[in-house]
This record gives C-alpha cells, sequence and structure tokens, in this order.
C-alpha cells in the first residue's frame, strides 16, 4: 500500500506539473519514475500472490522453497 500511496501522490505532482506548463523532459522523468514504481509494485503482488497460493496447496514453505521462489520474482520483474 505504501509503495502505492507513494506513486499516487507522485502521480498527483504530475498532473500540478503539467497544468503549470512545466517542461516536458522533467515530466517525462517524473512520470517515467511513476511508471517504475508501478512495476516494482506489480512484480512483488504477483510475487506475493504465487507465494500465498502454493502454500495453500503445499503448506508452509521452507526457507529453500522460499530461496527458489525468490527466483521466480526476479523473472515476474520482466512481465
Amino acid at each position: 500500500m505504501n509503495r502505492l500511496k507513494r506513486a499516487q501522490g507522485h502521480l498527483a505532482t504530475i498532473i500540478k506539473m503539467i497544468e503549470d506548463g512545466r517542461d516536458g523532459l522533467e515530466t517525462a522523468q517524473q512520470l517515467q519514475a511513476v511508471v517504475s514504481a508501478l512495476d516494482k509494485t506489480k512484480t512483488l503482488l504477483v510475487a506475493d500472490h504465487i507465494e500465498h497460493h502454493l502454500e495453500d496447496v503445499v503448506g508452509p514453505l521452507s526457507r529453500e522453497a522460499r530461496d527458489k521462489l525468490s527466483r521466480l520474482t526476479d523473472l515476474a520483474k520482466y512481465l
């Protein structure tokens, strides 16, 4: 939630930048920061979802299984 709220605040700032006629390059840079923040949030959400449902099926995961699952988190950032 914190990441999403931070992105929401950042987006409100970008809207204000556009309304104020701020420089396009500066605005685009800020937009890219929001996009990156949302991508990272999506990656964490997908990984958490996978882990949660996996535990529903197989029960609590060992430390080794969690470590292997973290590789899926790394892969999810390319989705």
